[in-house]
């Protein structure tokens, strides 16, 4: 792998990074899971043999690369715990069959997509809430604002992503 070939895998990561494992903290609501995931999801895309296409855009490439992987942990775990009639196990909550599993993905994908397009500072204070998990007055002090900011610029994000939902 040349120089360029390595920062241009670099710039990807830091762009696509937090994209790649909220979608698939929405999809496990594991976080382990979630971190390892998003790490062989990379790595897949650092090994791969043939590169992006470039048919969509690379975070959609990357989420489905994720779920590929998370599809094949979902399996392994089903394969693992000899539960071959459905009841699939991610983290602690047990889902009922694979297509509930499916759709709630397809919804989280959406949502994502909603996210991804998002503007800031709403898009950042959004997931540093949902999926860093983040008080309001923690995220107040990261922009170097009030707790009082934080939890309007939160509200403000859930109410343009629920309209932008309500049109797809």
């Amino acid at each position: 792998m040349g120089t360029a070939d390595f920062e241009d895998f670099e710039q990807l990561y830091q762009t696509y990074y937090m994209q790649v494992y909220s979608f698939l903290m929405a999809l496990s609501k594991n976080k382990d899971l979630s971190e390892e995931l998003t790490q062989k999801t990379f790595v897949k895309v650092l090994t791969a043999k043939k590169p992006y296409q470039g048919i969509s855009s690379e975070g959609t490439w990357l989420c489905a690369i994720a779920k590929h992987l998370f599809l094949e942990e979902l399996r392994r775990q089903k394969k693992d715990s000899g539960d071959l009639a459905g009841g699939l196990v991610i983290g602690e909550e047990p889902k009922k069959d694979l297509e509930e599993a499916l759709v709630e993905e397809d919804s989280a994908f959406r949502v994502h997509q909603v996210l991804h397009q998002l503007e800031e500072p709403y898009k950042e204070v959004f997931q540093l809430r949902v999926f860093g998990e983040l008080s309001f007055q923690k995220i107040g002090r990261l922009f170097g604002k009030t707790e009082s900011w934080a939890r309007v610029t939160y509200h403000r994000a859930r109410l343009k992503i629920q309209e932008r939902m309500e049109k797809l």
